[in-house]
């Protein structure tokens, strides 16, 4: 093997190293060992260290953590309820939103992104799946709604489509119907329990 004046070959003896948390590492065997690092019980060339490292370190997470998983598995932490919304007292349960979506029409618009356009509007529907917001709620309500095939209507006369498909709000399932205007790409919708 001949090498370029740039290049000398590595004639290191390494030590492998391991810490606190059995992540491993190498080490110059002529040096002292970093603070925290300790011999792991192989030495050789940076390859030979290198190929030991990858047979025995095969679970690359910190010890802590795998600790801490291994705990979590064993006793999972609880799933808290959604949160309250304090600044609304008309909502005392977290099916609300869900109640009064699905009592009348409400104003609802395609949320279109990058750009609100009929085309993108149909691209949606072609995928099956479109956001919707209710305009009328606190900030506004976007929905993802996955699009029931059979239930999208297009009526030419009045440039109008209807939508309407499947979701899950606030831990309810629900069914988004809507009747959108195809020049403004807002129009009319409601939820129903499913």
């Amino acid at each position: 093997m001949t090498f370029s004046d740039n290049e000398t070959e590595d004639t290191t003896i390494y030590n492998v190293v391991v810490n606190h948390e059995e992540q491993y590492s190498i080490w110059p065997a002529d040096c002292e060992n970093a603070l925290g690092w300790q011999n792991a019980g192989k030495t050789g060339s940076k390859a030979e260290c290198l190929a030991y490292i990858k047979e025995v370190w095969t679970d690359m997470r910190p010890l802590s953590l795998r600790k801490r998983m291994e705990e979590l598995a064993r006793n999972p932490l609880p799933i808290p309820d959604p949160p309250a919304d304090e600044n609304d007292s008309d909502r005392p349960h977290s099916d609300d939103l869900v109640q009064r979506l699905s009592k009348g029409s409400h104003a609802v618009e395609a949320s279109l992104r990058p750009e609100k356009t009929l085309d993108a509007l149909k691209e949606c529907i072609d995928r099956g799946y479109v956001h919707l917001k209710f305009t009328g709620t606190r900030g506004g309500t976007e929905l993802g709604v996955a699009l029931e095939r059979d239930s999208i209507a297009f009526d030419e006369s009045a440039n109008a489509v209807r939508l309407a498909g499947g979701l899950t709000l606030n831990y309810v399932k629900v069914r988004c119907i809507a009747n959108l205007d195809l020049n403004t790409l807002a129009g009319q919708g409601h939820l129903e329990r499913i």
